[in-house]
């Protein structure tokens, strides 16, 4: 692949797709956040709708929304987005949906005894929601949210069918300009991964500071070039090692 089409395409693509998962995550967690505490609100009206997004946008394909967004949308509303935003439109409604249902179990796994300290400080739900729940249920988010980010980014691959310039679709122009399939999408699947990548790091951070917040000692264990120098050392002693230890 030469110089010119890496730079013309290839690098646009990456900074597109970069964007759709940023702007479509920012999206998906107010989407999330919304509908997730939504869904434990004490009025059952307020739950139901609730309830009724998750499942409709749980159950539509977000390629087929996509494509209603930007080609029915404009008939019904009289308006139209660019391909840009309705794709971040239908990634955001869709992945948020998913992410809805995270909120609303981490919510519910906060200890009843929780809420109860909260009624009996006579706080306002939205004072037991801000200062008591989501604290303690953020950190359990993270996780899942990690998970539902790398499928967000692999889902920006869908947006090339708009003719949006990403990653997927680059390589699609390059494979036509030079025939060389095996290098061109090789490569693509290593973009891909090093984002995700990055993403997870950077989820994996987040969570370390939110449940030092909270005073929770982080999910670490020792490193695997640790683990196995510590393996070897005790086959030249001798010594059996488990995954807790020696013995």
């Amino acid at each position: 692949m030469t110089a010119g089409l890496w730079e013309h395409w290839v690098l646009p693509g990456i900074w597109i797709t970069i964007q759709l998962t940023l702007y479509s995550a920012a999206l998906a967690t107010a989407v999330a956040f919304g509908v997730g505490m939504a869904r434990t609100h004490r009025l059952r009206v307020v739950r139901f709708f609730a309830a009724f997004y998750t499942e409709i946008f749980r159950g539509t394909s977000a390629l087929v929304l996509m494509f209603w967004i930007f080609f029915v949308l404009p008939q019904l509303a009289g308006w139209a987005l660019v391909p840009m935003w309705a794709a971040v439109l239908a990634l955001g409604l869709s992945y948020g949906a998913y992410g809805a249902e995270v909120v609303r179990g981490a919510l519910n796994a906060v200890a009843p005894a929780q809420r109860e300290a909260g009624v009996a400080l006579s706080f306002t739900p939205w004072q037991r929601m801000r200062l008591i729940l989501l604290p303690q249920a953020v950190p359990e988010m993270i996780p899942p949210f990690s998970n539902l980010l790398v499928e967000l980014l692999k889902g920006t691959a869908l947006v090339s069918l708009l003719g949006i310039g990403d990653v997927s679709f680059a390589a699609y122009l390059v494979r036509l300009a030079t025939t060389e399939s095996a290098q061109i999408y090789s490569i693509t699947l290593v973009i891909y991964f090093v984002i995700a990548f990055v993403l997870t790091r950077g989820m994996r951070a987040l969570e370390r500071k939110a449940k030092a917040g909270l005073g929770q000692q982080p999910e670490t264990g020792p490193g695997l070039l640790r683990r196995l120098g510590r393996r070897q050392t005790a086959a030249e002693s001798g010594t059996i090692v488990t995954g807790g230890g020696a013995s």
